[in-house]
């Protein structure tokens, strides 16, 4: 891997600092906060965030499904004033605690000799990996994950948990002795986000079912009760912590240059100018 001593790390970015995770090493770059964009002045934020591309060359803004719709206005009218093709707006779907280890994973990689496009791609290679659910006192208001009538009912019973993952496959169980949540088949961390629920089911139960090689806790990101539609949550991630291991996945997986931009990529769409590959044309006949 490189060392990244030579240049400046492409900037990884998130809108609230508690999606900004504690480094995982001591090679995790720290994460670019810009908070409070739709709160200040258009022409002081168009400044800090020509500094920040101007200092990196490159800004990956990772974007939570809950984030305030005022901020993604605000963050899509920076981008077209700038005119760049260097800032890649980004939104995976992910619960907050998930985006979170998924921010810290890009953290860590941007310290390797992984050009801009190819980090920046490497984001939606990497959810693939990340376990991420809750729970929930209530699925009354839970509209990000499929819920049957019945456990909706069940949501008005007083003292009901349910189980929910939400990424990479949708469950869901009510809590009982028998509960269980498919978790993933490689060994993993897990990070745990308690709310207004006291439980020991996922410390307990679902950490050791999912056979975890560690568990931290941390707090709450401010937007997990919008997300889950609910104040009585303990959300948990499980993840892949080691800088070797995603810098072998990254790495792994072929490569190309983007038709319309020339950066270089992984998958079919560039995440920095949006350009997917062109059809191919066909000849009749």
């Amino acid at each position: 891997m490189g060392s990244g001593e030579l240049r400046v790390p492409t900037a990884i970015a998130v809108t609230s600092a508690d999606l900004a995770l504690p480094p995982q090493d001591e090679r995790t770059v720290p994460a670019v906060v810009l908070q409070g964009l739709d709160r200040q002045p258009l022409d002081r934020s168009l400044t800090a965030l020509q500094a920040v591309v101007e200092q990196h060359g490159h800004l990956i803004v990772v974007c939570s499904a809950a984030l305030d719709p005022a901020v993604e206005r605000r963050l899509r009218t920076l981008r077209a004033l700038m005119e760049s093709d260097r800032i890649a707006l980004f939104h995976p779907e992910l619960p907050p605690l998930g985006l979170a280890v998924l921010v810290r994973q890009l953290r860590q990689l941007a310290s390797c000799d992984l050009s801009p496009g190819v980090l920046a791609s490497a984001g939606r290679l990497l959810t693939h990996y990340i376990h991420a659910g809750a729970l929930l006192g209530s699925v009354a208001k839970l509209d990000r994950v499929p819920v049957g009538l019945k456990s909706h009912t069940r949501s008005w019973v007083p003292g009901s948990q349910f189980g929910v993952l939400a990424h990479p496959e949708p469950q869901l169980v009510r809590i009982g002795p028998e509960a269980a949540l498919s978790g993933p088949e490689f060994g993993t961390r897990m990070l745990v986000a308690k709310g207004q629920l006291q439980s020991d089911w996922v410390t307990d139960t679902l950490a050791k079912s999912w056979n975890v090689q560690g568990l931290r806790e941390v707090p709450l990101p401010a937007e997990s009760e919008r997300w889950w539609g609910t104040g009585r949550l303990i959300e948990f991630c499980a993840y892949l912590s080691d800088l070797s291991v995603l810098y072998q996945l990254v790495t792994s997986v072929r490569r190309s240059a983007c038709h319309w931009c020339g950066i270089d990529v992984i998958g079919d769409r560039c995440v920095f100018c949006s350009a997917t590959p062109p059809v191919p044309e066909t000849r009749a006949g």
